[in-house]
């Protein structure tokens, strides 16, 4: 297996040469991710292996004159319209909402936003915990730097992403899953140094690929549980004198442990450990021990659903039904929790056959068909063509 391969965060504003304003119709793809360990450290200054799938969205992007972006979706609904002669605010409660907000970012950064038209396909499970509205972002702006002729750094997008999502959608998420979507490298997970923002492509082997399979619990992030779990984190960390978790007294942790009330001790305790599986899941995927790399996701999913309390009913009954089959390494939900997606860490060899029997197996535990999906590690956002018509 090859060597890590180190990638800074991207260039400083502006170092990138512009692209050229579009004058035709073009097409960007944006993925979906799955995390494969270290859920609900990003907030937290810690450390998470992320990968982009090979699923997402497919926008459509055609210039039009005027000064308005009109917007439709496979999913349905009327057209969405967003008026680009002035400044945007929050207040959308649709998924226009995110589009704004990208935007809007670009907006202070002084980008004319020219109208276009963006007719936008999915084949990604809305509220799966795999990242649709990262995917809408991060495709959204790179749309906007083909059509106004501009390149943003990666890491400064991923940021202006990470924002709008703050600021229009409500959910104060950390920079995992637009970094995941920014970065992305096909091949390899993506390994996030929360805090630093460096960040480095871990080569996958080719023995194993990745079962995602959907509990039907369609999660939306902005209830409250999400902002809940980030408020007791927080208040973990001013108990213990740390400016975040990530600075928890490792070496003295059991003391350290037991000076916090419920729930904030069950919660700095998942953190604290999920960063050690995180590092520990490196390791093993260098030297493609993927039996070490399942036990540390099953682990994970344990601290989730006992700890952080962010699993659910479906959740644990399929990581209990796709966990114990023969060529399965490990399963654990992924995602921000309270539903959405598990993802199983397969024998590639035998993935087709291991698919088969999870839908069974799944279908057994929960009394309904699932939906799941193989997939490998795929590439982040891109444009790829320049021929397309909404």
């Amino acid at each position: 297996m090859a060597s890590d391969i180190d990638a800074s965060p991207g260039h400083e504003p502006g170092s990138q040469p512009p692209a050229t304003a579009a004058t035709a119709p073009f097409v960007v793809i944006s993925p979906g991710r799955v995390n494969l360990i270290g859920e609900h450290t990003d907030y937290n200054d810690g450390f998470v292996l992320p990968l982009a799938i090979d699923r997402g969205l497919q926008i459509a992007v055609r210039p039009v004159g005027g000064m308005t972006a009109t917007l439709d979706s496979d999913r349905g609904g009327s057209p969405l319209r967003i008026d680009l002669s002035r400044p945007l605010c929050p207040g959308r409660s649709d998924w226009g909402r995110y589009v704004a907000g990208v935007v809007a970012g670009l907006q202070r950064l002084g980008w004319p936003i020219p109208g276009f038209e963006a007719s936008i396909t999915a084949d990604l499970p809305a509220g799966g915990g795999l990242s649709s509205s990262a995917a809408l972002e991060v495709g959204i702006a790179t749309a906007l730097e083909t059509l106004c002729g501009r390149t943003l750094a990666p890491a400064e997008k991923a940021l202006l992403c990470q924002r709008a999502e703050h600021e229009f959608a409500g959910v104060p998420c950390g920079i995992m899953d637009q970094f995941a979507v920014t970065f992305a490298r096909q091949g390899h997970a993506l390994l996030i140094d929360c805090r630093s923002r460096d960040v480095r492509h871990v080569p996958l082997g080719d023995e194993v690929a990745m079962l995602v399979i959907d509990s039907g619990v369609k999660h939306a992030l902005s209830d409250g549980g999400y902002a809940t779990r980030r408020r007791e984190c927080e208040r973990a960390a001013r108990l213990l004198g740390v400016s975040t978790l990530r600075d928890a007294p490792l070496d003295s942790w059991p003391n350290a442990e037991r000076s916090l009330p419920e729930p904030e001790r069950n919660r700095a305790r998942h953190v604290v450990s999920e960063n050690a599986r995180v590092l520990a899941f490196v390791e093993a995927a260098r030297s493609g021990d993927w039996l070490s790399a399942g036990r540390l996701m099953n682990a994970s999913h344990a601290s989730l659903r006992d700890d952080f309390e962010v699993s659910c009913r479906e959740l644990d009954l399929i990581c209990t039904a796709v966990g114990g089959l023969d060529g399965v390494f490990g399963c654990r939900m992924t995602g921000g929790g309270f539903g959405g997606c598990a993802i199983a860490l397969v024998d590639a060899a035998r993935a087709d056959l291991i698919a088969a029997a999870a839908r069974e197996a799944c279908e057994q535990a929960l009394g309904t068909k699932p939906s799941l999906f193989l997939t490998r590690a795929s590439a982040g956002a891109r444009r790829v063509s320049h021929n397309a018509t909404p």
